[in-house]
């Protein structure tokens, strides 16, 4: 049976407290009768409507969408924007990412380089990897003091519910993959030289400190899923129900702007075009 009922199930309600733990990242309830193979068909014809409804959105020019994506390392960010938007228009879809922030970046604040990346009004802009890295990785790895990023989970609710406000749709999907499942995962890489370039020994040291990236990840996925800008957190285990899902939510989130094509005013048959 096709996946459904995504939006529903992952959502972290706001207010919520997240526990990820007990959150089975292996899981495959909207589709258990099947595997991969039986998953083709269901996931063909999410691709399909969510390009019919992309096409929609360009040519409406009205709505603007803006996807945030986080993960581990390893957690399937890069397969998942491949396979689930890899039949957008690419003059209608941006990906963008955020790295370490350069000189002139840090000279401002934190939001400032990515308040120029955001979706205009027709398009899709996905986020792989986002703002939040400006809590997480500063939070871990201790780059600032507590007060720092403490006080970045409000600038980020208050950021995202101007864009919302301002006609923005955000969906934000935290892929959960399991500690185990991570390892395999940097093994395969390890052993396949054409994926050598996807691992660096300093990746190591993130995956010393799972601990307290789940920790970070639950109370920023706790505090920061609102109304106007929910949190999901798909289990990612399986790339397979992964996309499914990931596909679904996209499918069902946009489905819900009720998009049209615009009219035109003028009547199509009494135009001709001459030989």
């Amino acid at each position: 049976m096709p996946v459904s009922g995504a939006l529903e199930r992952y959502l972290v309600k706001p207010g919520a407290k997240v526990d990820l733990a007990k959150i089975d990242s292996d899981e495959r309830t909207l589709f258990q009768n099947g595997g991969k193979e039986d998953s083709a068909k269901a996931f063909d014809k999410l691709q399909d409507e969510l390009q019919d409804l992309q096409k929609v959105l360009y040519a409406q020019n009205k709505h603007r969408i803006l996807f945030v994506l986080q993960a581990m390392d390893t957690g399937g960010k890069d397969g998942c924007v491949k396979h689930v938007f890899s039949r957008i228009d690419p003059q209608g879809i941006h990906v963008r990412s955020f790295k370490k922030p350069t000189e002139e970046e840090l000279a401002r604040d934190f939001l400032w380089r990515v308040h120029k990346k955001i979706p205009c009004n027709g398009e899709m802009v996905i986020f792989n990897r986002s703002h939040y890295e400006d809590v997480i990785a500063v939070r871990v790895k201790k780059l600032f003091p507590e007060k720092v990023w403490k006080q970045r989970y409000q600038h980020i609710i208050d950021f995202e519910r101007m864009l919302a406000e301002e006609g923005t749709t955000i969906v934000k999907i935290y892929l959960h993959i399991s500690k185990d499942e991570q390892k395999r995962r940097i093994v395969s890489r390890l052993e396949n030289p054409d994926k050598h370039w996807k691992f660096h020994p300093d990746d190591l040291k993130d995956r010393a400190l799972w601990d307290d990236f789940m920790k970070t990840y639950e109370d920023l996925l706790s505090k920061t899923s609102t109304e106007l800008a929910p949190w999901y957190v798909v289990p990612a285990n399986r790339k397979w129900y992964r996309n499914l899902c990931v596909a679904r939510i996209m499918v069902d989130t946009m489905r819900r702007l009720n998009m049209k094509l615009p009219k035109i005013d003028w009547d199509p048959t009494k135009i001709v075009v001459e030989d």
